[in-house]
């Protein structure tokens, strides 16, 4: 090969049409934009560094330089870049050299020194678009580096030694306190921190102006209250500098909702810091539910509601048929009457989109007396009620009672003497004018009116009694009986004792510890004995409840636009199907709330 510091490389003017990119150019992927980023440098300053090339068949090949002859091809209507100066290599040798060597060798700008750079033109008066221009690089690229060009020059040194990385320096530039910087700096030098971490350590206390309550509160009237904030570039937000004027601001506002709920005919209204409110929030408060009185549609507005559900579950319903569809919904799921508001209240708190959301309904322990007394809340069900208009109808609550009364006697059966106990505390009156047992032929009802699947209990409970033939010798009858021997006698005891077992809430509570009553042993809830028998809001509600969703969350949303026959399905297979756990996701925590669920007047 040729001595390459020796060789006379002369230039020469070449027409643009001459040219084209020789095979030699090892340069194939092109990047359109960036080509175009080049065409306007050049147009702007013109050709700083010349073409190289090599004289073939086709013309004058370009073996160095592909980028800038794409760039002059989209001057040509300029007649300044119409004549293009080419070194030309005297042989194919040399042009092998240089096309190899020209691309190996190049060396693009550490991003430091691009970062200083770009500072000091700002600083002589370049524009971004200059900058940009001059760089073939987009502007929004510029804003980046300048926003870092202000960085202390510890951190320029930590970037340029690699001490820290390109979007750890970016970190940095949240940041007004330089003090904190240098510490911070410091120990995070060579330990591959994230960025996340250096912003944390930076502003621990800042908030991100995403946060619910930043949201909820609105910067415009934080800003009003002095707050200050900084912004971060990178991560196109803005952070909340003085949270604890957000949290004045923030509990100030959720205080002044409740008041006007309050001002709306409710008892009382409570405001909650945290963003969801569940179930077992309202049963540590020891508070009952009551739910609105339940809305009627006409047939018309009937068929309409059924028609929109569909079109809105194939995803067909346009803004108009949404707005209609949650007309009709508001319709169904009803309003609480003065009565109810009267005696209820309400939970008020900001979900995690910032949102302003209730928890209607509620009844406190030391309302629930005259709550009974007005007729809001059912006497027998402490957990909670439906109110006057209950969502549980009186044929499927005599059913859900017996069910109960059931599943007791289930349990009792594992403890024959405590029947003895029970049969001995009523005769000798010590029961007062309470029946511990039905003894005068008095049937306890335990199988529901309707018949149902997933009610299962002992067949002892269920075995038919043979009755003695008319004219039996009773007493050959008696004496057969006991010659079966005690532990007979004390099955029989047992068994009938058990299926006459009704007692009331207070004494009930005593037996079901007693013998660990479980009436999900026994019962589940199914769409044939429940699910299909209640309203579509108490569904909605108890979708949301077993699965720790807020309502707008999309799968609460999805499942509220389903028919009521389907939601029954899908609750059903959510107790039923264990494929459906998997299918929703389900935590353990949610399988066990929903292995243990029961109807509030069960509970």
């Amino acid at each position: 090969m040729n001595d390459q510091s020796k060789i006379s490389a002369p230039l020469e003017e070449i027409p643009f049409t001459d040219l084209h990119i020789s095979d030699l150019n090892p340069r194939k992927e092109i990047h359109e934009a960036s080509i175009a980023a080049l065409a306007e440098n050049i147009k702007a300053y013109g050709l700083i560094q010349d073409l190289a090339g090599f004289r073939d068949v086709k013309g004058v090949g370009v073996v160095v330089g592909g980028r800038r002859y794409r760039a002059l091809k989209l001057l040509q209507d300029d007649a300044r870049f119409q004549m293009v100066t080419v070194k030309m290599a005297p042989d194919q040798a040399t042009a092998e050299y240089w096309a190899t060597s020209e691309n190996a060798q190049r060396e693009a700008l550490h991003p430091a020194d691009e970062i200083l750079d770009y500072g000091a033109m700002e600083r002589r008066g370049a524009t971004v678009a200059d900058i940009a221009t001059a760089y073939g690089v987009t502007e929004a690229h510029v804003y980046r580096r300048l926003a870092l060009a202000n960085l202390p020059c510890p951190v320029i040194d930590a970037l340029r030694s690699g001490e820290i990385g390109l979007s750890n320096a970016a970190a940095f530039t949240i940041s007004d306190d330089e003090k904190r910087t240098f510490e911070v700096l410091e120990n995070v030098r060579g330990t591959g921190e994230s960025d996340h971490r250096i912003k944390k350590m930076l502003k621990p206390e800042a908030v991100r102006d995403s946060d619910r309550k930043a949201v909820y509160v609105g910067l415009d009237a934080y800003k009003e209250a002095c707050g200050r904030t900084s912004t971060d570039l990178f991560a196109d937000e803005i952070l909340i500098d003085d949270p604890a004027i957000l949290d004045d601001l923030f509990s100030k506002k959720l205080a002044d909702a409740s008041v006007e709920l309050i001002a709306e005919g409710w008892k009382w209204a409570e405001p909650i810091n945290e963003s969801y409110v569940g179930w077992y929030q309202i049963e540590e408060m020891k508070l009952a539910r009551i739910y609105a009185d339940n809305g009627e549609l006409n047939e018309d507005q009937s068929d309409e509601y059924d028609a929109l559900a569909e079109l809105a579950e194939g995803d067909a319903l346009d803004d108009d048929g949404h707005a209609k569809l949650a007309a009709l919904q508001l319709i169904l799921d009803g309003t609480f009457t003065e009565t109810q508001r009267a005696h209820a209240g309400v939970l008020v708190y900001v979900d995690r989109a910032g949102t302003l959301q209730y928890e209607t309904g509620l009844i406190r322990g030391r309302d629930k007396k005259a709550a009974i007394e007005a007729g809001v809340l059912a006497k027998f069900n402490n957990a909670g009620s439906s109110g006057t208009k209950s969502p549980i109808t009186n044929k499927l609550r005599i059913d859900l009672d017996r069910i109960a009364t059931g599943a007791r006697q289930n349990a009792a059966l594992s403890d024959p003497e405590l029947h003895l106990a029970l049969l001995a505390f009523q005769l000798s009156g010590k029961s007062g004018y309470t029946r511990v047992l039905g003894l005068q032929e008095t049937e306890v009802p335990n199988v529901p009116t309707t018949e149902m699947a997933g009610y299962v209990l002992d067949v002892r409970l269920t075995k038919a009694t043979k009755p003695a033939k008319f004219g039996s010798d009773m007493p050959r009858v008696f004496r057969a009986y006991k010659a079966k021997g005690p532990e007979f006698v004390m099955g029989e005891v047992t068994r009938h004792l058990a299926a006459l077992l009704s007692v009331d809430e207070g004494l009930g509570e005593v037996i079901d510890k007693l013998v660990d009553t479980d009436i999900r042993e026994n019962f589940t809830p199914t769409a044939a004995n429940f699910f299909g028998r209640i309203g579509g809001p108490y569904l909605n509600d108890l979708w949301c409840e077993l699965l720790d969703l807020s309502e707008d969350h999309p799968t609460a949303t999805t499942f509220a636009k389903l028919k009521k026959s389907e939601k029954a399905e899908k609750l059903e297979a959510l107790f039923c199907d264990p494929d459906m756990w998997s299918a929703q996701g389900v935590t353990d925590a949610q399988i066990k709330r929903i292995n243990a669920w029961l109807p509030e007047v069960m509970a």
